[in-house]
């Protein structure tokens, strides 16, 4: 992986982790269509671990937020009054919606990898997020508040989030669609989608610590990686705040026909080839 590829993926993963288009989808099919040659064994390494930039971003993004869900999470087990506060019950709802996404990566980290290598497959699922979107603006009746979350809706927005695993379906698009499927507003759902991103892609990215120490050619690896993680936490701040203004006064739609778009590009280039 040379340098320029390394930034231009690293841009891509900032812009597109929290935008409903499908990080995921955009680091295969990006390369796919510029005819980008990057070894096998770090395509996959390479998508997972960039994500720590864009953790690192939503962490500075919602310190605040953090340090209260923490400070009140853990005083409420220490005074034995775990749901005392709202901000407490955040953490517990939080760490609720994890759980799906959490178990289905253990379970079927294989098939996940498999559908990386899939172009075809990756700008299928892209149909996926976009039906997931119109239906959300067709369905959604959205009136409820973050705080007004309860553990059914925090399930069923972590259920939306385990699909998400595979390439192609937008983590971000998925989980604020689950929201709006239970009454959540556009912009809270963003906002649970955002916090409740932070467990998960830490865990994705230690977990496949493991797969970046069998890449045959590690020390030349090390340097793209790490200014793919510096372009993808930069890029992924900006997206964070530009993605929560957009939503308060617009709906999912246009990214929904972006996905069309994109998938159909990638399937009538695959065709031609």
């Amino acid at each position: 992986m040379t340098i320029w590829q390394a930034i231009l993926l690293g841009i891509l993963q900032g812009l597109t982790e929290f935008l409903p288009i499908s990080s995921s989808a955009h680091l295969v099919i990006v390369p796919y269509l510029l005819g980008m040659q990057i070894p096998a064994d770090q395509i996959f390494p390479f998508n997972v671990l960039v994500q720590l930039g864009t953790l690192a971003a939503v962490i500075i993004y919602f310190r605040a937020d953090l340090w209260n869900i923490i400070r009140d999470f853990i005083s409420g087990l220490f005074y034995r009054k775990p749901f005392g506060s709202p901000n407490a019950r955040s953490g517990w709802l939080l760490i609720l919606a994890t759980i799906p996404a959490g178990l289905f990566g253990v379970l079927i980290k294989d098939m996940v990898e498999q559908a990386f290598s899939s172009v075809v497959a990756t700008a299928l699922l892209l149909l996926v997020t976009a039906m997931m979107l119109f239906a959300a603006e067709k369905i959604g009746k959205p009136e409820k508040q973050l705080a007004q979350l309860t553990w059914l809706d925090a399930l069923i927005i972590g259920l939306f989030q385990a699909l998400a695993i595979f390439p192609g379906i937008s983590r971000s698009g998925s989980t604020i669609a689950g929201g709006m499927f239970r009454q959540v507003r556009r912009e809270d759902a963003a906002r649970f989608s955002f916090l409740m991103s932070i467990p998960i892609m830490l865990g994705a990215g230690i977990f496949s610590l493991k797969d970046l120490f069998e890449i045959s050619d590690l020390s030349a690896f090390i340097t793209p990686m790490a200014i793919g993680f510096v372009s993808a936490g930069i890029i992924g701040y900006v997206s964070i705040h530009w993605l929560l203004l957009f939503l308060n006064k617009h709906k999912l739609s246009s990214f929904a026909f972006y996905c069309i778009g994109l998938s159909a590009l990638t399937l009538v280039v695959t065709m031609v080839r």
